[in-house]
């Protein structure tokens, strides 16, 4: 159940600022609020324009005048009125001794007291009458708060510097950025020349490296034919063969291998392109070359001339996968 004081503390607080009203302004549906919460919640609203209750959302014009002209709560204002009346009062009365007023300050303790604690419990103390001390807090927190009054000045003039500051940085990074990307287009332009450049040189050496490949595997299937038709015939000759037709094609088959046998089978070799690649100085900026150098020439490769000598002996199948995967491997590589 809500006690009367309860009652009174809902009725004179404010629901926006959550403290006492200050000169309470009354809404069409009979909620009251401040004055200064009023114009700071529609501080963005123009006379005539219609608004919500901050409370229940009912709808109402802003007068003419603005929130101002709103009708006074006058009954709210004299709870108001009274409830602070009622909090001067105790303020005024000891915290140790309900039925006397506060009359004296003690400097030691840094609080208000009435005649009963200055006579006992602050005998010793220094106090002064409240008036008097109160007359010197005046003048102290007067100063104070011209220096507070100054400090707020010269913080807005810091503020709007700031922010002036601010916006002409903000304007020069965005030159900035603009010389930086015209810049960088022209840079882009000269890397991207030299890009296509190399991979123009790597494309050519690409098929190059392809005819001079074909060409070889051409040749090796050449030789491996006639090999492999004197090892059939021979094999066939051995196996199915008259005496007098082994002594009769002996000779000339003798011959013909001795034809084969003797010439450099090895002379046929594929040799791959060294290709290699410099990148350049990046540090150098200055210097047009910002990509690298390019470099081709040409190297044996290992192990070509035993695979050629050991040719009679493998077949056609081998071969051709060993050179697919030569071709593979060099444009995995340079690709």
């Amino acid at each position: 159940m809500a006690t009367a004081s309860s009652v009174s503390v809902d009725l004179t607080t404010c629901p926006i600022c959550l403290d006492l009203f200050g000169s309470p302004k009354s809404l069409p549906c009979l909620h009251a609020f401040c004055l200064k919460c009023l114009q700071d919640h529609f501080k963005s609203r123009s006379p005539g324009d219609k608004v919500s209750c901050p409370t229940c959302r009912k709808e109402f014009c802003i007068p003419p005048d603005g929130v101002g002209g709103l009708q006074h709560h006058f009954i709210v204002q004299q709870l108001v009125d009274q409830e602070r009346e009622r909090i001067r009062l105790q303020e005024r009365c000891c915290n140790e001794h309900s039925d006397e007023l506060v009359k004296l300050y003690c400097h030691d303790c840094s609080e208000n007291i009435c005649l009963m604690c200055s006579a006992v419990k602050h005998r010793n103390h220094h106090s002064g009458e409240l008036p008097e001390v109160a007359d010197n807090c005046r003048l102290t927190i007067v100063e104070d708060d011209k220096q507070i009054q100054s400090a707020i000045s010269s913080v807005h003039k810091q503020s709007d510097q700031t922010k002036q500051d601010v916006t002409e940085l903000l304007h020069n990074i965005e030159v900035i950025k603009n010389k930086v990307l015209a810049t960088g287009d022209v840079v882009k332009r000269s890397v991207n020349s030299q890009i296509n450049n190399i991979f123009m040189k790597l494309q050519s050496v690409m098929s190059e490296s392809a005819t001079q490949a074909e060409s070889a595997r051409e040749e090796y299937q050449i030789v491996l034919a006639s090999l492999e038709s004197i090892h059939t015939y021979s094999e066939e000759l051995l196996d199915k063969g008259r005496p007098s037709d082994i002594t009769l094609a002996a000779s000339e088959l003798h011959d013909r291998a001795r034809e084969l046998l003797d010439n450099d089978i090895t002379a046929v070799k594929y040799q791959p392109f060294h290709v290699t690649f410099t990148p350049a100085d990046t540090t150098q900026v200055n210097r047009l070359n910002l990509i690298g150098k390019l470099t081709v020439g040409t190297k044996e490769q290992s192990g070509m001339s035993h695979l050629l000598h050991s040719l009679c002996h493998s077949y056609y199948a081998m071969l051709y996968s060993y050179f697919k995967w030569c071709i593979h491997v060099f444009l995995n590589t340079f690709v």
